[in-house]
């Protein structure tokens, strides 16, 4: 009886022992060479949140070396002001948008 319901049940083999495609995504050529230690898209919102993570690290640099405005960075990457203010506030810290150094922080 047990032959039988073996038989009816697909075998849920490892992956060395199936044969797959590995056609990457549009992040990574293929999932062995991907840069990520775990697969963006297993996470929820994985590649919108890396893609706004990747947006804001890159408001900050601008911010910060070339003294661009948020005005100007709200252009540049077609968001509101506001959208703008709260990337710079994740990735530099409250203290540094209101124009004190990290670094210098009085407690």
């Amino acid at each position: 009886m047990e032959a039988a319901q073996t038989s009816d049940v697909e075998m849920d083999l490892p992956p060395e022992y199936c044969r797959y495609r590995d056609e990457g995504c549009d992040l990574a050529e293929s999932c062995l060479d991907c840069p990520f230690p775990k697969c963006i898209f297993d996470e929820p919102g994985g590649k919108q949140r890396w893609l706004k993570r990747l947006r804001a690290r890159e408001m900050a640099r601008l911010f910060t070396t070339q003294g661009k405005g948020i005005k100007e960075l709200a252009l540049m990457f077609d968001v509101s002001q506001r959208t703008v203010q709260r990337a710079l506030k994740v990735v530099l810290g409250d203290s540094t948008r209101r124009g004190v150094k990290k670094n210098e922080r009085r407690f």
